[in-house]
């Protein structure tokens, strides 16, 4: 791509646009902003820019549109597909200065905030009006809204509740060259024209800069009830996960980890728990309401279903202290792998009654190509994480074979009706196995709305397509 490398005319402009200490070129802060969550990757931006308004991220986009400067936007750095790695250089727009929860709106069930509030704060905010935005991803203490509506996100109890598209009625967004737009309205229901909110949505800051958000809420569940279920086999496990679906039951959460991945949730929180050798894998469920009576016979109904196969004894969370330790240790999971190994994480969801076939592939593939994995995830909608760890691997393994193993991975996980994200995104590391799930005419589509909305090209390039 023919882009302009910053220079001192450049920067003369964007003096007039931000204050001097809301732009940056020192290395320090370079450095924060060239890596996020995924893998070992490194890009270093030429410049970083912290807007606090939409009209000053409007005068930048307008500027680097005319000058050919690239800008990748930046929410907290928790993503994990490069979705926020500045690949070609120029500008990175950090949006952490934009930062307000704007309004609670407690008799329309909405809030509209700014997008680098982080998304535990929103809940938080919104919770103390007896209200409840339900999606929660793994990084909720650190990670921002906006970056949550950039990539979609998920998280556990997107399996009674959806993900993040399920509550954004409307956005403000400045598309590349400046203009400034809502895409939608903030009603419940718009039947109006093509909706652009959510084309907005997922599409991984290639097509504008989200800079206002209106959510949807509903009312607060006032009571949960979460349970631990070992199994001695993980392909029970797996299969269980329908069997309880089946039976009636929508738990507000439904997660799978296989023994390595508790194992290193505990190593990385340096407890003294030893999981019995003959364990395979654990769920973990977690059922909510208003009704405590009710959501306890769900949760014995669920237990009944279990009794179907070979587990072990299960822990039911008896005070708000152990249901956080269990959450605890299942958001730390991916912390704990990290800290072990060099690793690749591929983001698989199947049809949830596929998730047995999943999980055996993975492990063939390990066999047939010499690597550990470590798989956990939201079972109850089909979402596997597996998380490949490099340990002895050699470079060629690594860098030449690996590729060919995950080729494999996505081409039998489409088979299955699924795709290679759930909720990660493509951004970067993805790009050369969207083939797989896509064919020419459908690249081809999305490369011509990329097209209009940024026929310069300039806005976070090299990524999706």
């Amino acid at each position: 791509m023919d882009f302009q490398k910053i220079n001192a005319t450049h920067l003369h402009f964007f003096a007039t646009a931000l204050p001097e200490d809301r732009i940056h070129q020192d290395v320090e802060q370079l450095i924060r902003v060239a890596s996020d969550e995924t893998e070992n990757l490194q890009f270093m931006p030429e410049l970083l820019l912290q807007p606090e308004t939409t009209e000053e991220v409007s005068k930048i986009l307008a500027y680097c549109h005319q000058q050919r400067i690239p800008v990748t936007p930046r929410g907290a750095g928790t993503g994990l597909s490069g979705g926020a790695l500045p690949v070609h250089g120029g500008v990175c727009l950090d949006m952490k200065r934009m930062n307000k929860i704007i309004q609670i709106d407690e008799a329309n069930f909405q809030v509209t905030t700014e997008p680098g509030v982080i998304t535990e704060e929103l809940q938080n905010a919104v919770q103390e009006k007896g209200l409840f935005y339900p999606v929660d991803p793994a990084s909720k203490g650190s990670c921002f809204i906006g970056g949550n509506v950039a990539e979609n996100s998920g998280g556990p109890r997107a399996v009674k509740y959806g993900v993040v598209k399920d509550y954004v009625l409307n956005l403000e967004v400045v598309l590349p060259d400046g203009s400034i737009m809502w895409t939608g309205a903030n009603t419940l229901k718009n039947a109006t024209g093509y909706n652009l909110t959510q084309l907005i949505v997922g599409s991984e800051g290639t097509l504008a800069v989200i800079t206002k958000i209106v959510l949807k809420l509903i009312p607060l569940p006032t009571h949960q009830l979460l349970l631990l279920a070992p199994f001695k086999s993980a392909q029970q496990a797996c299969q269980a996960v329908n069997k309880i679906m089946l039976a009636g039951y929508i738990p507000s959460a439904l997660e799978f980890m296989e023994r390595d991945a508790l194992s290193l949730a505990i190593d990385f929180m340096q407890l003294t728990q030893v999981l019995p050798l003959e364990i395979e894998a654990h769920l973990l469920i977690e059922v909510d309401g208003s009704d405590y009576d009710e959501l306890y016979k769900q949760l014995e109904g669920i237990m009944k279903v279990l009794e179907e196969f070979d587990t072990d004894e299960l822990q039911v969370a008896e005070s708000a202290a152990q249901k956080e330790h269990l959450w605890r240790l299942r958001r730390v999971v991916s912390e704990g792998v990290k800290s072990t190994s060099v690793y690749k994480e591929e983001d698989t969801v199947v049809p949830r009654a596929f998730l047995p076939e999943l999980l055996a592939m993975v492990k063939s593939l390990g066999n047939k190509y010499g690597f550990r994995s470590v798989c956990y995830g939201h079972a109850g909608d089909g979402n596997l994480h597996v998380n490949i760890l490099r340990g002895q691997l050699s470079s060629r393994q690594w860098e030449q074979e690996l590729p060919l193993a995950i080729r494999e991975l996505f081409e039998f996980v489409h088979s299955l009706g699924g795709t290679i994200s759930g909720e990660h995104g493509i951004g970067y590391v993805q790009q050369a196995y969207m083939d797989i799930v896509f064919s020419q005419r459908q690249m081809d589509l999305m490369r011509a709305i990329k097209a209009v909305f940024d026929p310069a090209g300039i806005l976070n390039p090299g990524k999706i397509l």
